[in-house]
Formats: structure tokens, sequence, C-alpha cells
């Protein structure tokens, strides 16, 4: 069914070659697109990329776009034996390379676990070669990652799931060898024909739209300083009020090793995981990043003789501390030197009865 509506794309895509798009030229293929993936990287480091085999690539894009956190998907060719393919190469089973859509997401909105959890919700696990009326190699399923980190997710991921069905489940959990843009009629294919071919249920597509909502409204609010002087011990309020810095090597949380969740002192809300932690050698609590950089604002700091960059709670306008870009390279390279007076821990075990338990995901993305 998928090859007769082919050959009507293909009509309409001749009026596309016509305006100069190159409809029929071959594709570059990912290695060659390193300055466009830098840019994107600059723009934001937390972005990360998984590509997902399931069927007809229409559908499975279509899918991901709905799910909040995807930032942007494209289909193409996978792990195959040929460079730069056309779609008439794939379909003739001789490249070995399967459908397959890069899913750009950012894990701070959505997490890998549930991205591979709602994909499942689209394909047969245990279907050799054939999803929906499509058949052959080119429609196998799989999971293909970039980052060797992502490995032991994926294939643990769906080795949890395996265990819901009775058959052996074949889904490929391999490293991405190559990936090759398909045919620009091929990119958001569902986006412009509506009622075109889908192996998907319709109603997968609503699901994935509900899967990962917005978190709701915290009450979370900034305090009065008369309440806060009440509150907070004499270096707490001066460092969070007075912009103070508290001694290296001598406050509660610098060698802190525990898991769980650092929230503003002044507020409550959630600032830093211990995921993100890392020991620096400063004396003070170190962070590669926030849980997300909304929860912050950062000031150019000028006191003291030194040019520097302050980080403030959003919420509370509390001083946290300063950022530095002499973090670990691995980590985006970014040390987030935070006081501990402006800090509170919650252990990994009080999560959930104080409040944070939706947060105890964030504790095992590595």
């Amino acid at each position: 069914m998928k090859n007769i509506l082919i050959v009507l794309g293909i009509i309409l895509g001749i009026a596309v070659f016509a305006a100069g798009t190159g409809l029929f030229k071959k594709n570059k293929p990912i290695e060659v697109e390193v300055k466009k993936e830098k840019q994107e990287i600059m723009d934001n480091k937390n972005l990360r990329e998984i590509y997902f085999a399931g069927g007809c690539f229409w559908g499975t894009e279509h899918f991901f776009q709905q799910i909040r956190g995807v930032v942007g998907t494209e289909v193409g060719y996978a792990n195959g034996n040929t460079q730069n393919p056309t779609y008439e190469e794939v379909v003739s089973h001789t490249t070995g390379f399967a459908e397959t859509v890069k899913v750009k997401y950012d894990p701070e909105q959505i997490d890998l676990k549930l991205l591979i959890d709602l994909y499942f919700k689209t394909i047969d696990p245990t279907s050799i070669d054939q999803q929906g009326n499509d058949r052959g190699n080119q429609y196998r399923t799989g999971i293909y990652f970039t980052d060797k980190n992502d490995e032991t997710v994926v294939k643990g991921e769906v080795q949890k799931l395996a265990k819901n069905y009775s058959k052996p489940i074949v889904v490929e959990t391999i490293p991405l060898k190559n990936f090759y843009k398909a045919e620009d009629y091929h990119q958001d294919y569902l986006d412009k024909n509506p009622g075109g071919y889908c192996h998907i249920e319709p109603g997968l597509f609503e699901m994935a739209k509900k899967a990962n909502p917005l978190p709701k409204a915290t009450s979370y609010q900034k305090q009065d300083k008369k309440v806060l002087k009440e509150k907070l011990t004499a270096e707490q309020y001066n460092v969070t009020q007075e912009n103070g810095t508290e001694r290296a090597f001598q406050n509660e949380y610098w060698d802190e090793t525990r898991e769980g969740i650092y929230v503003d002192i002044t507020t409550g809300e959630p600032l830093f995981v211990s995921t993100d932690k890392f020991q620096s050698g400063c004396g003070w609590p170190s962070f590669s990043k926030p849980i997300t950089k909304g929860l912050i604002d950062e000031k150019m700091d000028r006191t003291h003789g030194m040019t520097r960059v302050e980080v403030r709670s959003k919420t509370g306008d509390a001083h946290l501390g300063h950022v530095f870009n002499d973090g670990p390279e691995d980590k985006g390279g970014l040390r987030y030197c935070i006081n501990s007076a402006s800090l509170k821990f919650i252990p990994k075990a009080e999560m959930e009865s104080k409040g944070y338990g939706k947060y105890l995901p964030l504790l095992d993305k590595k």
C-alpha cells in the first residue's frame, strides 16, 4: 500500500523538483553535518539524539513529533552497507538500510526511558521485517544510539519491556553505523499529507501528546526578608540576602556524596540534583548544571575587583554562588560553585515524603 502512495508522492515531487529543491539529489551522511550539529549544541548543550526504526518512518516520525520534549525529527536510512542510498535502492532490499527516525530531545524535559516505552507502543517488537501492512527488511525495528552511555539504558529498557511479551523480542539495540537523510518529500510527510498512509493507530498520536505533560505549577514564592531573618541562620541570611560567601571546606555540603536533591533554602524550590554534582576541589558544592536553566538567573558581578558571573535563584532571588567555565568537558564544561548555606539537601530516601517524588527519575539518568 505504501509503495502505491510513493508513486503518487514522486509525481507530486516533480513540481517541487522544478522549483529547484533538488528532490532526487542524494543526501549527505551524518558525518558531513558536523558544522550544523555544533551550532545546535552551542544553542543548547543538553540536547541528545537517538534513532528509532519502527516500520514506515512516516508514522514513526509523526508519533515522536507529538511528544513534549522532542525538539526535532528527521527521517532517513540507517545502518546499511552502501552510501547515499535513494528510496528506490532501499526498497530493493539490497542495501540493508532500515527506515529510521532521528529524534532530537531535551533530557531536561523528557527521559530516554520514556521515549523507549512510548516507541514500544507503536510497534510489534516480535515481528521480523514487518510492521502493519509493510513488509521488507527496511521495516525492521531497532533503537540505534550514538552515545555509548545510552547503550545501558536502551538495552536495559528493552529487556524490561520484553517481560511483557511471550515471544522473543527482535528489536535491534546497536550503535548507529550510518544515517542518510531521506528525500525531501518523506520529511514531515503526515503533516503535509494528513490523510496519508500510516501503520500506527491514530489514537496513539493523541496518547503521545498527553504522555509527557507539563509539570503542575508549584507554590514556591519569594519570602519577605523579615520572614527570612527569623527563618534562616545568620550565615544563611548573609549568603542569600547579602551576597556573602561561606568558608571553603568548612560548609555543610562541599563533600556531600549521597543521592538526593538540593533546593533553595529560602523557598524550597529544587535547583540541583546529585547526579550533576562533582568534586572540583574548590571547597564548595560544585554542579555541572542546574535542573533547568529557567530556575536560575545569571548576572555579571564585578565586586571585590573581579569579573564573575553570579548565580541567583529566579523565584527566591537568593544569591547562590558563581558559575565558571572550568568544569568537566564531558559534562558541558561549566562549574556552578554554590554556597552550602543557600541550599537544603533532601536525601533520596526522603524525597517522596517531602514532596519531591516527581524528581526521583532525575537520579536514574546516569
